[in-house]
């Protein structure tokens, strides 16, 4: 049992982080909602009211209707195909025993350890002679491989805390192999396939050094990179900077807010686990 003084104390500390978070949110909205012309910043509240009209323009000076469907796809398409993927191989990693499985895993582990920035240059050299380049293949396939290296690994902790009994009682029951996968694992694993979906996902929308590398057309730039050319035409106009990061941001949020329950469920099993 905690004391009146440990909980005011904890509050306390969760309010104060609170503030700090919200700080810099908080600068956005308000620059966002301010005057084009103006040059205030920050939490410097519009005096002639809150130009809603800035959302508007930067949505289409800077074309981001085309980008946030690319990114759509794109990360679609990603959260997809890492989702299936590790669910698959982090079963056979976490519940089936064959020759070679630590091995393999490990291998799926070093992917964690490889920074982006050295495997960019060699992936667009390869993609370039299968002309894969300026598609969507390009942004989608890179972005696949890295995200399941963390989905196996998540994944696999998970298949390996599982209770034991309840897979054994499966296929007492009858159950094979894949009907013990998606009947049983998957239904009671969704919090902890939640919040791989939301770090997937997260992951995938931000990206930038990527389809900076591999896509030099503007047909196929997602928000992230059509966010920096944006800011490059219009450096001096902070509203509609600020207007175009909220819009781009608004995705995130919301896949973060639908899926909260289930993403703290997902952190906090899996921090109890061994």
């Amino acid at each position: 049992m905690t004391t009146r003084l440990e909980r005011n104390v904890t509050y306390g500390i969760l309010a104060l982080f609170t503030v700090i978070a919200l700080t810099p949110v908080i600068g956005i909205l308000a620059t966002a909602f301010g005057s084009q012309n103006s040059l205030d910043t920050g939490f410097s509240l519009p005096r002639d009211g809150l130009h809603w009209s800035n959302f508007a323009d930067a949505w289409s000076r800077g074309h981001f209707g085309t980008y946030l469907g690319n990114s759509v796809l794109v990360t679609a398409v990603v959260v997809a195909a890492t989702t299936v993927l590790a669910i698959l191989a982090a079963y056979a990693f976490g519940v089936m025993r064959f020759p070679g499985s630590t091995v393999l895993f490990h291998l799926f582990v070093i992917g964690l350890t490889l920074p982006q920035e050295a495997l960019v240059v060699p992936l667009y050299f390869d993609l370039r002679y299968a002309e894969l380049t300026d598609s969507y293949w390009a942004l989608i396939l890179p972005q696949t491989a890295q995200s399941l290296a963390f989905g196996v690994f998540w994944m696999r902790t998970y298949f390996r805390g599982s209770a034991r009994s309840v897979i054994e009682a499966a296929r007492i029951d009858g159950a094979n192999t894949w009907t013990t996968l998606w009947r049983v694992l998957v239904p009671m694993g969704r919090p902890a396939i939640s919040t791989m979906v939301v770090i997937t996902f997260m992951w995938t929308w931000n990206e930038f050094l990527m389809a900076l590398v591999m896509v030099s057309d503007e047909a196929h730039r997602t928000v992230p990179l059509g966010l920096a050319f944006f800011q490059g035409q219009h450096s001096s106009d902070a509203a509609l900077l600020a207007a175009a990061s909220v819009l781009i941001a608004l995705p995130v949020v919301a896949v973060y807010v639908a899926l909260q329950r289930r993403f703290i469920e997902g952190m906090l099993g899996g921090a109890v686990k061994e």
